[in-house]
């Protein structure tokens, strides 16, 4: 009796024991899931991060404005330029020449206008002579009509008196004698006015012509020799390009051309790539962006250097579509084995200069990137979150 009263007692404490560790466990469980999820709350949900971010750059593409054979290359790969660097020359000896030929044809064009300026006064001295000679012309005529008349006259005159015997046939003779020779100088003084009347019309076409190349302009402002200027400068700029420099300062990258190479305007020849603007493309999911805005401060690590560097960015900016939108081959939804697909949408984060210059990046190193969704431009913020409760 006594053991079975021993054997319940010890049973009892076993079972009160597990019961305290199970309320222990219990306990804690819960500490742990209230813990858990205030830190959520309080912490946690406000960040959004992502391992899909890498460095990028706007690289400069070097291309020649002109076409010709390579006289010097400068520069390599990983060589490191400033702006205005010589990257490399194009023979030039083609744009030499076009701007001694453009510099002659401006010279041509500047004396032909000069000739035109001095024509001027010529053809006006023509136009006083030929309205000279149509003057003596028209009197000439006025003169060779009268003659005429008075032949004609004295012609008809002296046929009225062959009849009665009055006029001899020598005389009837020589009144028309003197009417042929009469009618022939009225014909030769009617040519000649018209001859004048043509002569003048065409001094005045000559002068007219002759004012509309150089009206309302001086040598320097006519059109002719601005066009001959133009085409010099065109020739000059050539020239110049046969040069070709850094746009900006950054490291050589993708060089393709080679000494000697016969090059066409627009060819790709180099990169240089502005390593001191590095920028990190990161791709978020789409459901991990609610409350990401422009000015939301980043913080990044580079797989180069590892947790030991942390750089400070900001959100810069969102892309126009998700990366499978401008993909090479776009996904094709409409079909009847559709699986929806979570996608990511590229963001742009700037970096602080001052940390870019102390740890250094390069174009397509893999980063890390940790959004601050409680920071940014609170007036943005609010004014968005006001936007959407209207929606909703």
């Amino acid at each position: 009796m006594s053991e079975n009263n021993t054997l319940s007692a010890a049973d009892a404490l076993m079972k009160k024991r597990r019961n305290a560790r199970l309320a222990l466990l219990g306990g804690v469980v819960v500490l742990a899931a209230v813990g858990s999820t205030a830190y959520w709350k309080l912490h946690a949900s406000h960040f959004v991060s992502t391992d899909n971010a890498y460095a990028a750059a706007e690289v400069a593409q070097i291309t020649p404005s002109v076409g010709g054979t390579v006289l010097e290359v400068k520069v390599s790969d990983t060589d490191a330029v400033k702006a205005g660097d010589v990257l490399l020359v194009i023979d030039p000896t083609d744009a030499q020449l076009a701007v001694a030929q453009a510099t002659a044809e401006l010279d041509r064009a500047t004396r032909r206008v000069k000739s035109y300026m001095a024509n001027d006064t010529n053809l006006s001295a023509q136009i006083s002579a030929r309205e000279a000679d149509a003057q003596r012309a028209s009197a000439q005529l006025a003169a060779a009509q009268a003659d005429f008349e008075r032949a004609k006259v004295d012609l008809q005159r002296r046929q009225a008196l062959v009849a009665s015997g009055s006029v001899s046939g020598d005389e009837l003779t020589r009144a028309k004698n003197g009417f042929d020779a009469a009618t022939a100088q009225l014909a030769a003084a009617k040519a000649a006015a018209a001859q004048v009347t043509a002569n003048q019309r065409s001094a005045v076409a000559a002068k007219e012509a002759n004012a509309a190349l150089i009206s309302h302009s001086t040598v320097d402002t006519n059109p002719e020799v601005q066009a001959a200027r133009a085409r010099l400068e065109q020739a000059r700029v050539d020239l110049a390009r046969t040069v070709i420099r850094a746009p900006l300062d950054g490291v050589v990258a993708q060089r393709r051309v080679q000494l000697g190479q016969r090059v066409q305007p627009g060819m790709p020849l180099m990169a240089v790539v502005p390593v001191q603007e590095i920028y990190v493309d990161a791709n978020f999911k789409e459901v991990q962006l609610e409350k990401v805005r422009v000015g939301q401060s980043v913080k990044l690590h580079a797989d180069i250097y590892g947790k030991g560097v942390t750089y400070q960015g900001v959100v810069d900016g969102f892309s126009g579509g998700s990366g499978s939108a401008f993909a090479a081959i776009p996904a094709q939804n409409a079909t009847g084995n559709w699986i929806k697909v979570v996608q990511r949408l590229p963001v742009r984060v700037k970096l602080d200069a001052a940390q870019l210059q102390a740890h250094p990046l390069k174009v397509g190193l893999s980063m890390s990137a940790e959004i601050d969704t409680r920071t940014g431009d609170k007036q943005s913020t609010a004014a968005t979150e006001a936007t959407r409760t209207a929606a909703n």
